[in-house]
């Protein structure tokens, strides 16, 4: 293990691709500013005692449980395969994606059973046997790293576990999904035997302020005060909306704090009510 005293709070995070670039700007909006020369394998933040690690993103759930890092950032896929344990701190709320089961399209098989003694191409080993596992399945691993769909096509595999978005690439190469194995999001981690979590503590609500405030806006309207009530239904807040009085007293200001994903639905409800004036406001950082 690696001794913690005197030194800075080490976070590891992705060195490149997508997710890197989600990290640095979760981390960047969370206050915790730094910059990367090039091939640097180490930032210091400007304004709090944090050190950047940058690593491979499927080594940060071994790396965080080892205690190199204090924190990582990295995919619950990753840290499910790894089989590593650390500390789950929070769902980033970003990354979303799912593992699935794959057949070909002209395959005769229509449920994972007739994937017995059958050969299945994947990353993620570790999961697909423990799934395979409780449902009585026992088939053979051809354990791969990247891309895995063009193996049936190649006589490697009768079937496939990869990760898949929109499904676009499945359709490409005539396969589809037969099942879905587990739906993963990009999460922090924390090594089990940090001592003194305070500071991770401060990061991690944060962090938390950010990603809740990626899920709300704040909506504000006008509204006739003999349909407050019903308003304050629609968008009842997240503790209670705030209301004033407007210098017409037939009339009222409401503020409330909407679920991003409801927003539109929210503003048609309102002005079929009669509400007017009604303006989302997207929020940068909150705590609830």
């Amino acid at each position: 293990m690696t001794d913690h005293q005197d030194r800075l709070l080490r976070i590891g995070v992705p060195s490149k691709g997508r997710l890197a670039e989600l990290s640095a700007q979760l981390l960047g909006d969370a206050g915790l500013s730094f910059r990367r020369t090039e091939r640097a394998l180490f930032a210091r933040c400007r304004d709090m005692p944090v050190e950047i690690t940058f690593l491979r993103t499927d080594d940060i759930p071994v790396l965080t449980a080892e205690g190199a890092i204090d924190l990582g950032i990295t995919g619950a896929d990753l840290v499910s395969e790894s089989g590593a344990e650390v500390v789950h701190r929070l769902d980033l709320g970003v990354g979303s994606c799912r593992l699935a089961l794959c057949v070909p399209d002209d395959a005769a098989i229509d449920h994972p059973r007739k994937l017995a003694g059958r050969r299945i191409a994947t990353s993620f080993p570790r999961v697909t046997r423990r799934w395979l596992a409780e449902r009585g399945v026992d088939a053979h691993f051809v354990e791969l790293s990247g891309s895995v769909e063009v193996m049936i096509a190649l006589g490697v595999a009768d079937a496939i576990v990869d990760l898949v978005e929109t499904g676009s690439t499945l359709a490409a190469n005539r396969l589809h999904v037969l099942d879905e194995i587990g739906r993963y999001e990009t999460v922090l981690i924390q090594h089990p035997g940090l001592g003194d979590t305070a500071l991770a503590d401060r990061i991690v609500r944060r962090l938390e302020g950010i990603v809740i405030a990626r899920s709300w806006s704040l909506l504000e309207y006008n509204v006739p005060r003999a349909r407050l009530a019903d308003a304050e239904r629609i968008t009842p807040g997240f503790n209670s909306p705030t209301v004033m009085q407007l210098e017409d007293p037939s009339w009222c200001a409401v503020r409330a704090m909407v679920k991003r994903g409801e927003v539109h639905a929210v503003m048609e409800r309102l002005e079929a009510l009669g509400a007017s004036a009604i303006i989302e406001t997207r929020i940068g950082n909150c705590r609830l």
